[in-house]
């Protein structure tokens, strides 16, 4: 189980509260399934009530992550996702009962950091969430790692190649990184699952392979050579 993280309460009086997760549910007993799941935890959950809201409420509750249904009432989940992600980096964990695999594509290109299919198992979600938090903490250290050119700031997500920058998601960022700190070396995917969910277990295969198309095309905007990130079938990924 989680240890408690503690932040202190805007209101100044001294107090201190546990982070929370922002719920973006519109089926009730599910929302209250889930935050008595996060209360166990050691996280404050704290739920939507106004959906065509959402984006901003959530960004304005400063959750240290969001849980997004896609199919709300008065409201494009999609959308939610896309705004959520334009104006925070907080990890957003896509919970929906749509196994289309073009939902789970459109949410991860637009900053999802997971994608989890209702009916979810209560640990796996639970730890998915823990894992994403603790890389959130842990990715706020000033860390810059540089190869061939390119520049990855990992205390704020930012890369740069030859004057241009671009802004990467968590899981962009993450799989970066790898690559980055350990050139000429192919990284197996389950490595990188692992990493990035801390299991391949439950990790569908085609939300890696998301992430990384992703990463290219982040990399590509900037001017990088399609050659900086390499695919070696049937093992996994390197930089040169």
């Amino acid at each position: 189980m989680q240890r408690t993280h503690h932040t202190r309460n805007p209101q100044g009086n001294g107090t201190f509260l546990a982070d929370s997760v922002y719920i973006v549910e519109d089926d009730a007993t599910l929302a209250t399934e889930l935050s008595r799941l996060l209360e166990l935890a050691g996280f404050e959950a704290r739920r939507c009530e106004s959906f065509p809201t959402a984006a901003a409420d959530a960004l304005a509750a400063e959750a240290v992550c969001v849980v997004l249904d896609l199919n709300l009432p008065g409201v494009d989940g999609l959308q939610v996702c896309r705004d959520i992600r334009a104006a925070s980096s907080v990890p957003i964990i896509v919970l929906t009962s749509s196994e289309r695999e073009f939902d789970e594509v459109m949410a991860m290109n637009l900053g999802a950091d997971d994608y989890v299919v209702k009916p979810y198992r209560p640990a796996v979600l639970i730890a998915r969430i823990q894992a994403h938090v603790r890389r959130s903490g842990a990715s706020a250290a000033a860390v810059q790692v540089e190869h061939g050119g390119v520049r990855l700031d990992v205390g704020t997500g930012n890369v740069s190649f030859g004057g241009r920058q671009a802004q990467l998601t968590r899981n962009e960022q993450r799989i970066l990184q790898m690559l980055m700190s350990a050139p000429g070396t192919v990284i197996s995917r389950q490595e990188i699952m692992c990493d990035l969910w801390e299991s391949d277990a439950f990790v569908d295969d085609n939300t890696l392979t998301v992430n990384v198309n992703r990463l290219r095309k982040t990399l590509g905007s900037i001017g990088v050579p399609d050659a900086f990130l390499q695919t070696r079938r049937g093992v996994g990924y390197l930089v040169p």
